[in-house]
């Protein structure tokens, strides 16, 4: 079963590769995307390191004049996907989006170099890009620490209920006629509805009004959110990207200040009441109150926090399969809805590898072995729903792949050295 799930893992990145980068998957997805695209490089680590070196290279060759690296990098027109590179009016070196995405690159570069030391030179010349853009979340995107979203697009969890109270807020009444495309390619059912879809493009056209200068967007933008997704991510980057700077014979105080901050700002998610890590309107001080996966990446941040195992277990016992991306026991809990509900190989890894790092070998295994029997039964799809394992969302999907050939296709090193 193994050989055979993983020969269908590489065969899907082969399918989805457009020669320098991946797509997530045809038709929904038709462009690269940021924190796909490191995934992607990771999955070719496992047998292609040379295209996973290049996929990293074509990520980067995006970065703006400022350091920031889009979400979405527009390599070549495609009239299936709404909103394009004429919406959104990036000013970068390649037609692209106006925001960024969750920085795990410098994460699975570092696992890359693991791979492939011999793509230590390679690694050597983006560690310093990285390294830029992640001085650009510290200076533009910060709050008591914890790094902010402008979007929900930016999170990578684009509708998730943390934003919900935020959206309310934003007047969307002259957003104008548009078209969404992707419920063309998947079921209505499980995408964000036009309410959301609204705000987004609101969203995009208050970035596109001042040029995407993000010291004016600051002032005006009606939605900034201090999110729990990115706060992890970008502190288990920087760590990752002092590690690697050390070996290179970098100069990184900078980034043990970075790292320090971000630890002081990760603490103001903690929501006592809740019992969990959750996001923070950065406008109005008030926590959202939600519990999703997102409050478990703590551990892979690097903060084995003891306050939050016993909400993280209900979590992981509420649903068949674990761990659903918002609290199985929640009110609009939505098992089929995009970031309300499913479970996620992506965040699956992210959160199970953490625990594993950090000793919470109980969790890291139920996360461990769902993951891979999700895909067992159900192929490599976008999400799951977490009480009948059914796939949604896009089918044959790059970072799903790469998932099982990096992680959960594989055991875990407690289980090898039971063997």
């Amino acid at each position: 079963m193994t050989m055979e799930l993983d020969e269908q893992a590489r065969a899907i990145l082969r399918l989805n590769d457009m020669g320098g980068y991946t797509l997530p998957t045809h038709g929904l997805y038709p462009y690269q995307w940021n924190w796909d695209s490191a995934f992607a490089a990771w999955g070719f680590a496992t047998f292609d390191p040379d295209r996973a070196w290049t996929e990293m290279e074509t990520l980067m060759s995006g970065q703006w004049e400022d350091g920031m690296v889009p979400h979405i990098l527009f390599h070549r027109p495609d009239a299936g996907y709404f909103p394009g590179p004429d919406v959104w009016q990036g000013r970068g070196p390649i037609p692209s989006s106006g925001i960024s995405q969750p920085p795990v690159a410098a994460s699975f570069m570092a696992k890359m170099l693991d791979l492939d030391p011999s793509g230590e030179p390679r690694a050597r010349a983006l560690w310093s890009k990285l390294k830029k853009w992640h001085a650009w979340f510290m200076e533009w995107r910060l709050d008591k620490g914890a790094v902010c979203i402008t979007h929900p697009w930016e999170a990578g969890r684009d509708n998730a209920p943390d934003w919900d109270v935020a959206m309310m807020a934003i007047d969307a009444s002259d957003v104008g006629e548009y078209t969404r495309r992707d419920t063309s390619h998947v079921d209505p059912a499980m995408r964000p509805t036009k309410f959301d879809y609204d705000r987004y493009l609101k969203l995009v056209q208050i970035g596109v009004s001042v040029g995407w200068d993000h010291e004016k967007l600051r002032e005006i933008n009606p939605f900034r959110v201090a999110d729990p997704t990115m706060t992890f991510t970008l502190l288990r980057a920087q760590r990752d990207l002092l590690a690697m700077g050390r070996r290179f014979g970098e100069d990184v105080s900078e980034i043990s200040e970075w790292i320090t901050t971000l630890e002081i700002g990760a603490e103001t998610l903690w929501n006592p009441e809740l019992g969990a890590y959750d996001s923070r309107d950065a406008l109005t001080g008030m926590f959202n109150n939600v519990r999703s996966n997102a409050s478990a990446l703590c551990w892979y941040a690097g903060i084995n926090d003891p306050r939050a195992v016993p909400a993280t277990k209900r979590m992981l016992d509420a649903a068949e399969y674990a761990i659903a991306s918002f609290d199985p026991e929640a009110e609009g809990f939505e098992p089929l809805r995009y970031w309300r509900g499913p479970v996620w190989p992506i965040m699956n890894y992210l959160v199970g590898s953490g625990m594993e790092e950090q000793g919470q070998i109980e969790m890291a295994a139920r996360i461990r072995q769902d993951t891979a029997r999700l895909m067992e039964l159900n192929g490599f799809a976008e999400y799951y729903d977490p009480n009948e394992g059914t796939p949604a969302g896009g089918g044959s999907f790059t970072w799903t792949a790469a998932v099982w050939l990096g992680w959960a296709g594989r055991p875990s090193e407690r289980q090898r050295g039971a063997a």
